[in-house]
């Protein structure tokens, strides 16, 4: 979905995450990466059967950074898809790191995708002249 705030496509955390690609936006727009989202699919192939013989075991990881302050934050998706989790990272190599180190991606039975998100830059126009920092 399309927001004013949007770069109209999924893979815009490219172009955010790498200074110089036109992206739509101006560079002033681009927030510094406070937390990575990640995103978690089942792979092509995969069955619950798969994935639920190693859940045991991805609770009490997923449990133990999140008591860690890895995770800030997870979800299940909505439409049952997979899961969301809002990682303290401040690149998508430092939440991958992280995330590699649950049993279901070392069992390599996901697909992942890295999103960095921060700030929403526009906020900083309601507080006047001199928050443009």
């Amino acid at each position: 979905m399309n927001t004013p705030f949007s770069h109209g496509s999924s893979s815009g955390s490219v172009a955010q995450s790498q200074p110089g690609v036109a992206s739509g936006a101006p560079s002033v727009a681009i927030p510094k990466t406070t937390e990575v989202l990640v995103i978690q699919t089942p792979k092509k192939g995969v069955t619950p059967q798969q994935i639920m013989a190693v859940i045991p075991a991805e609770i009490r990881a997923t449990v133990k950074l999140y008591l860690d302050g890895k995770i800030r934050q997870w979800y299940s998706r909505g439409d049952g898809k997979g899961v969301i989790f809002l990682v303290d990272a401040k690149t998508e190599d430092e939440a991958r790191a992280i995330m590699e180190t649950l049993p279901l991606a070392k069992e390599q039975l996901l697909d992942d995708e890295y999103i960095p998100v921060g700030p929403l830059m526009p906020l900083r126009a309601l507080m006047g002249p001199g928050a443009q920092q």
